[in-house]
């Protein structure tokens, strides 16, 4: 009974494969009607190869299974045995030959290797047509032995197929190893081809799908430095222009005609961040920062000391400055914030503390302050450097911020944009 199962689990394989390849089939059809329909050049391979690809070669044991049935052939339930067992072992390897994972598993090693002691045997008892299962062993081993061994495996085989061959058929014999080299060598070109071109296809579109990707977070983490920071200023001065509108107009409009600067700046930055041009400057963001501040009744204290800053090291950095400082106008209620920069010959530190209620992030977040400081974070770590934030021992909250002066790190992280994105 346990050969009866092994054949029930062959063919539940076989109908396993065959609706893959039916599903690939489909799709690969329905890719091609959608190219001639929008008339472009049609990108889908098509379904990949299975075993069914290498059935049809099963025919070359035509001849010995027409012996079989005319009884030329000797003892015939001998020669009918090698044939089922032959065929059967040949439909196992070139199946699982598909899998890379099965492939390489010993059970198909030890199969075809089987197939190879019956192939022998089976020649050298008949001769004649049964000498054709040397190429169908070819095959079997072309699609299984991928691999810089298949030349020698390759050379193994064709001699042990001339040799079988020239004892039992003579000079004849010749035409049965060349078939058997020739069987071996293009079978595994044309499959490890084939596998590289859809492992190079789905490289590429794995790319393609990063780069997307990459963009959208790019495009998200910029939105949101962006109109978090100047929804803030705008919220902050409008406060300060309705206050100070009965007491002093002329205080009032002033804070009018800083909104109406910060969303025209506002414009400008969006386009740039949609086009991917946006560059911060530090010593722009420092001043915005004392601005929005003193529109909040916070006292502002900027320290900057050292020496000048590479660009993107600026760049960084004043990331850094707008959302600390929009956290710090949102959130903490404080009363005065320092902001210090300090840059020497190897790394730049930013410090950033309030004596608000130590708040000086998102509300209800964990970690290192709320999104935008955790995005910034991951920044700064791919650039060689590292951002902590948290609640001061004197009260209020910090955030200090440490980059190399200059590295190659730098010009990535310039790039390369944080592996979450840094929107809410």
């Amino acid at each position: 009974m346990s050969w009866m199962r092994g054949i029930t689990c062959q063919v539940r394989r076989w109908r396993a494969a065959r609706s893959q390849w039916k599903a690939g089939m489909a799709e690969f059809k329905a890719a091609q009607k959608e190219s001639r329909r929008t008339g472009q050049r049609l990108e889908h391979p098509g379904p990949p190869p299975t075993g069914f690809t290498l059935l049809p070669w099963l025919l070359l044991g035509l001849g010995s299974f027409s012996n079989l049935l005319q009884g030329r052939t000797p003892n015939p339930w001998i020669g009918a045995f090698g044939l089922l067992a032959f065929n059967s072992l040949y439909i196992y390897v070139v199946f699982r030959s598909f899998v890379k994972e099965k492939r390489e598993a010993l059970s198909t090693r030890v199969a075809l290797g089987v197939m190879g002691l019956l192939t022998c045997g089976l020649a050298l008892g008949y001769g004649g047509s049964w000498l054709y299962f040397f190429p169908l062993l070819g095959l079997a081993a072309g699609s299984c032995l991928r691999g810089p061994n298949l030349g020698r495996i390759g050379l193994g085989l064709t001699a042990l197929a001339a040799v079988v061959s020239a004892f039992r058929a003579g000079w004849d014999g010749i035409n049965v190893a060349y078939g058997t080299f020739l069987s071996t060598m293009v079978t595994a070109a044309i499959l490890s081809l084939s596998e590289a071109v859809r492992e190079l296809r789905a490289a590429r579109e794995e790319l393609a799908r990063r780069a997307v990707e990459k963009e959208r977070l790019r495009f998200s983490r910029d939105l949101h430095d962006l109109l978090g920071h100047t929804l803030s200023v705008i919220v902050v001065k409008s406060e300060a222009a309705r206050r100070l509108a009965p007491r002093d107009m002329d205080a009032a409009l002033s804070q009018v005609s800083d909104i109406e600067s910060v969303g025209r700046q506002a414009l400008t930055e969006i386009r740039e961040a949609v086009t991917g041009y946006r560059e911060g400057s530090l010593a722009t963001e420092l001043d915005r920062a004392r601005s929005v501040l003193s529109a909040a009744n916070t006292e502002p204290v900027v320290r900057q000391t050292g020496t000048p800053l590479a660009p993107q090291t600026e760049t960084l950095l004043g990331w850094v400055v707008r959302e600390a400082v929009t956290n710090v106008v949102r959130h903490s209620d404080a009363t005065r914030c320092e902001i210090t920069v300090d840059s020497g010959a190897e790394r730049v530190r930013l410090t950033i503390t309030d004596d608000g209620s130590g708040a000086g992030a998102e509300p209800g977040r964990e970690g290192v302050g709320g999104t935008g400081l955790k995005g910034l974070t991951e920044r700064l770590a791919a650039a060689g450097g590292s951002l902590e934030a948290g609640p001061s021992p004197r009260g209020g909250f910090t955030v200090t911020a440490q980059l190399p002066t200059e590295s190659l790190e730098l010009l990535t992280a310039m790039t390369v944009g944080p592996a979450a994105p840094a929107a809410g």
